[in-house]
């Protein structure tokens, strides 16, 4: 596993984007067991959806969907505490991600009914952007 890592910096001081960086990989990874582990994957419960008519098939998407921000959400906390020069880098990721979830929700594929997700997306993109612009003022 230390071959696919960077050299750790933990000398390197936690900022205000990295500490913001670390909130979002915690709000990667709960939302991603949600839908991993709850028995509907949240599709119900918390989306809303029925799941009357091909719930299996709904619930295996948000169960993928979950392991994917499991995935992304440790990678976001593994930058955010032990390799902080990358945290630029995973914040315009972050942006660009939230940016076609924004897109997708909106503008793309609107359908007619908005999980809590596609308000919350509407939220985090100036923040992201926000922290992103401190996090390269902080470099440069």
């Amino acid at each position: 596993m230390a071959a696919l890592l960077p050299v750790p910096q933990p000398e390197q001081v936690a900022s205000t984007p990295s500490r913001f960086l670390a909130v979002c990989g915690v709000l990667a990874v709960v939302p991603g067991m949600i839908h991993v582990f709850a028995p509907d994957g949240g599709a119900g419960v918390i989306a809303g959806l029925d799941l009357a008519r091909d719930g299996g098939r709904t619930i295996g998407l948000f169960a993928w969907a979950g392991a994917t921000q499991i995935a992304w959400g440790s990678m976001m906390l593994a930058v955010a505490l032990r390799y902080r020069a990358l945290v630029p880098l995973v914040l315009a990721l972050l942006l660009l991600e939230r940016s076609l979830h924004a897109l997708n929700f909106w503008v793309t594929k609107p359908g007619t009914h908005h999980p809590p997700e596609s308000y919350a997306v509407l939220i985090a993109l100036p923040v992201i952007a926000l922290f992103l612009a401190l996090a390269l003022r902080h470099r440069g």
